[in-house]
């Protein structure tokens, strides 16, 4: 499966008219060749030639071992150590990937992950180096999960669904968004996941007006509504839910908001038919949002993919206008954030499929009202 993913790298290079492709220690190359490194400072690079002769791999020389036991595909490497430094390694590892250069042609890089470290060593190596985005020949290979893959991540929907119910059950007044916290990461882990997809968000009362609150002792009191953000890593993937429960009777007006905010969920899972585009998909929950008098405190995009990473393309957005594939596994997560006072978010997990998406969540999105919560 590897080796059909980096013939399908291969052949899109190709297609723009690229030298090759340059892959820092992160997703993409985790997605081609099953490797993971710490993205320390020891420069680590592979070298993907168009012409589709084997990778060059430029690594630290006490990686090699480990990383030729574990690669999925054919890689040349090129170990360096701390004594002599990567450069005449990436130097030998560029004359065997680029033997006549790249005769005028670009090298695509990862603009959003290639720091200045790499890209200073790669412009020392290759005179006149001109680069490009390589976003958009990674985010079409990846979008699209395949069978094994969907497997995968379904399995960590399970794992976070058991984990979060668990998690509910021991709010109790008083409790702090951080002991909560703690608990949903060990519910996770012991619901068999390798570990979590990002820090969990706990939100209770007026911090969930934060969508990217950051977990605090405030102690949850009768009346809050409280936003549990989290999502299980396993094999490689992740899952990303979130749900809102009520800690005891809500104010009428928070039920009001929690409602638009289930209707907007509804519609935009609804509107995730065959031929829907991130764009239409945004425009279905943003308008449920906006008729309710809220649209203003819908503060960020529907959804966004995911899969080895919790943010990846496409994004549920307007001007995101191309239509979803069968495949595509992507998030549903609207949301009314009232500053200082309250916030509601819910969000589902989706793959696309030829008949319209499919709901990879399975809890229920009614309000749920805790009335057990006394110590």
């Amino acid at each position: 499966m590897s080796m059909q993913r980096l013939d399908r790298v291969v052949a899109a290079l190709g297609a723009q008219r690229l030298g090759g492709l340059a892959l820092m220690p992160d997703a993409n190359l985790t997605y081609l060749s099953g490797l993971t490194f710490h993205q320390g400072k020891r420069l680590t690079l592979a070298l993907i030639p168009a012409d589709g002769t084997p990778p060059c791999f430029i690594l630290p020389a006490l990686e090699q071992a480990q990383a030729a036991a574990k690669s999925r595909i054919t890689l040349r490497y090129f170990p360096w150590n701390d004594a002599d430094g990567p450069h005449a390694a990436l130097a030998a590892a560029v004359a065997t990937a680029f033997p006549t250069g790249l005769a005028g042609m670009e090298l695509a890089v990862e603009a959003t992950c290639l720091r200045v470290m790499e890209l200073r060593a790669l412009e020392a190596a290759m005179p006149g180096l001109r680069t490009t985005d390589a976003t958009d020949v990674m985010a079409a290979l990846r979008m699209v999960k395949d069978a094994q893959e969907l497997a995968v991540i379904e399995a960590a929907v399970r794992m976070v669904e058991v984990a979060l119910q668990h998690t509910i059950a021991q709010i109790r007044v008083g409790m702090t968004e951080r002991t909560l916290s703690r608990l949903c990461t060990e519910a996770i882990i012991a619901a068999g996941a390798d570990g979590e997809s990002f820090a969990n968000i706990v939100a209770g009362g007026p911090n969930g007006a934060n969508p990217h609150h950051s977990n605090s002792d405030r102690p949850f009191q009768a009346g809050d509504l409280i936003i549990i953000d989290c999502g299980a890593r396993y094999d490689g993937y992740i899952s990303d839910i979130t749900r809102t429960v009520a800690l005891g009777e809500p104010t009428a007006e928070a039920r009001r908001i929690y409602e638009l905010v289930r209707e907007a969920n509804e519609a935009g899972r609804r509107a995730a038919q065959p031929g829907a585009t991130g764009s239409t998909i945004d425009a279905a929950t943003r308008g449920v949002i906006t008729a309710g008098g809220y649209g203003d405190y819908f503060l960020h995009r529907t959804g966004h993919g995911f899969g080895i990473e919790a943010h990846e393309l496409p994004n549920i957005v307007a001007g995101s206008d191309k239509p979803l594939a069968s495949g595509t596994t992507f998030t549903v997560e609207p949301g009314i954030y009232m500053p200082g006072r309250i916030g509601v978010r819910i969000e589902d997990d989706l793959v696309m499929t030829p008949e319209g998406a499919r709901s990879l969540t399975t809890l229920p999105r009614e309000l749920l009202v805790l009335r057990d919560f006394s110590f």
